[in-house]
């Protein structure tokens, strides 16, 4: 469970990190890095396929600054798993929610 977000700081299951994160059903994947900063290409998101999910949460910062591209969200539609884009606040208040009932995995990026 997502315990806290702030601009820049998460908090998982009583963990702080202070780099952009992935949630996988059986580790965080911290210090997450993208091929550009403010781009999510499905490159990117590569150890969430392997997690074979059934809802993948994507938080695009604080300001939603993060953009997804279309071949992210074909990408996911293509292996029949749900997509939901919002801002990281907002993500993490779902992911907590929807992760309860399905097997769910998060990119999150934590500033902008």
């Amino acid at each position: 469970m997502i315990d806290s977000y702030e601009f820049g700081r998460i908090v998982i299951d009583g963990k702080t990190y202070d780099h952009d994160v992935i949630i996988l059903s059986d580790k965080i994947k911290d210090n997450w890095w993208r091929k550009e900063g403010h781009k999510l290409y499905l490159a990117d998101i590569e150890p969430i396929f392997r997690d074979a999910p059934q809802t993948v949460i994507i938080g695009t910062g604080a300001s939603g600054m993060m953009k997804v591209e279309e071949e992210v969200r074909k990408g996911l539609s293509s292996k029949n798993i749900e997509i939901i884009i919002a801002e990281t606040k907002k993500a993490c208040e779902t992911y907590n929610k929807v992760c309860k009932t399905r097997k769910t995995a998060a990119a999150l990026h934590l500033t902008c």
